[in-house]
């Protein structure tokens, strides 16, 4: 897969997998895991990314002696998201249209 959209498509992951509840980095590797391969050294770029781009927010809190990174989607990512699914309905043409005339072969 195309390096770029690889990265894309990683950051839309993650935004997803907080979508609905605050989530550390751990976690967000297992929930993502299954779609697309995340590694700690992918994520934690992505999530400093993200952060910087305004698309969510950090608390820390204690956990076991530890701090525990907990990342929030706010209200930018949350549109990042929805532009990112009318996005897709353009690429799902496109994927259309080229897989139509592999069929035709």
């Amino acid at each position: 897969m195309d390096a770029q959209l690889k990265r894309g498509l990683i950051d839309i992951c993650v935004l997803s997998a907080i979508r609905y509840e605050d989530s550390y980095g751990y976690r967000i590797i297992k929930t993502v895991k299954p779609f697309i391969e995340v590694s700690e050294s992918t994520l934690y770029p992505v999530l400093r990314r993200l952060e910087e781009a305004q698309l969510l927010s950090v608390r820390a809190v204690e956990h076991n002696g530890r701090l525990r990174k907990y990342y929030h989607i706010n209200q930018a990512g949350v549109d990042r998201l929805n532009a990112f699914l009318d996005e897709w309905k353009e690429i799902t043409a496109i994927y259309n249209f080229v897989t139509r005339e592999a069929n035709h072969e």
